[in-house]
């Protein structure tokens, strides 16, 4: 298993359910980290955004152009 890096941050859980969505379709490996803090507030949310998408490194070009083609809609 190759190792996963951070790829880009997404704004929302829409953001983060269109992008998954996709990756699954084209089965790209991913992972969705949100940064849930509920303890704190929703602070961290507000200062690192919603959460991230993670995937090994020679899907980060794919990745991005699909998230830059599904904040366009």
């Amino acid at each position: 298993m190759e190792p996963y890096e951070k790829i880009l941050v997404l704004n929302n859980d829409y953001e983060a359910s269109l992008l998954e969505e996709v990756l699954n379709d084209r089965k790209i490996p991913h992972g969705i980290v949100t940064s849930d803090d509920s303890a704190l507030g929703g602070i961290m949310g507000m200062e690192i955004g919603w959460g991230y998408v993670e995937a090994p490194r020679k899907y980060k070009a794919e990745i991005t152009r699909l998230y830059k083609e599904i904040a366009k809609k």
